[in-house]
Formats: structure tokens, C-alpha cells, sequence
């Protein structure tokens, strides 16, 4: 997973570098020694470099807050015997629901046999 961040890294700082070596344009200074005009002014630049940066910090914010209320989301836990067909209900957060265990909202452990199958359900919702 490591190299996946350290390839994008990479990539990220070789655009930039690539960037701006085209933006800089011949190595020389013209020959009259004036300044060469800027493309975009600084403030432009600056400007647009905060508002991409306000809508990631935005973004992160916004992933960050849904993924913290669908985890705090009550769950009707059913837990199925597959040999009897009896049915046991539970309630329990979506966060707590981990493969074949699941943590009631009441503190209580569920482990799950070979033979039982899970069916989550919103909380109050019949299908």
C-alpha cells in the first residue's frame, strides 16, 4: 500500500517539476534584459491554489462526517440458524458489525456458528 502513495508522490512532484521548467520556458533571459511577463498574475494563482485547497479540506470534512454518522447507524442484526430456521434479533451500530461478529448496542458479543447466516436490516425497517 506504501508504494501505491510513494508512486503518486512521485508523479505528483515530477508534474510540478515538468510545470514548471515548461513555465519558466528557454534557460536564457531575453536580450534586452527586461522581465518577460507573467502568464497569470499571483494573486490569480494564489487565489485559485486557496480555493482548491478549501474545497479539499471541505471534502475531507464532509467524507469524514458521513462515514462517522452511517457508523453511529442503528442496525436490526437477524441472526438466522440455518438448520432450525429460528430466527434471534439484536440491535447494534453498523461500526460493530465486523464479519461474523457482531457488539449489541447493549455491550454483549455475538459470534456467529458455521451454520448461522446474518441479515441487516435498518433500525424500525421490514422489508
Amino acid at each position: 500500500m506504501i508504494w501505491k502513495f510513494l508512486l503518486t508522490a512521485a508523479m505528483v512532484l515530477a508534474a510540478f517539476f515538468f510545470i514548471r521548467q515548461r513555465l519558466r520556458g528557454p534557460g536564457r533571459p531575453p536580450a534586452d534584459g527586461a522581465p518577460r511577463p507573467a502568464l497569470l498574475p499571483a494573486g490569480a494563482v494564489r487565489l485559485v491554489a486557496a480555493g482548491t485547497f478549501a474545497i479539499m479540506l471541505l471534502g475531507c470534512g464532509w467524507y469524514l462526517y458521513r462515514g462517522w454518522a452511517l457508523g453511529n447507524q442503528a442496525v436490526e442484526v437477524q441472526v438466522v440458524n440455518a438448520n432450525t430456521g429460528a430466527i434471534t434479533h439484536y440491535q447494534a451500530h453498523r461500526r460493530d458489525v465486523k464479519g461474523r461478529v457482531v457488539r449489541t448496542l447493549d455491550g454483549r458479543e455475538i459470534r456467529l456458528a458455521d451454520v448461522e447466516r446474518m441479515i441487516l436490516t435498518r433500525e424500525g425497517q421490514d422489508f
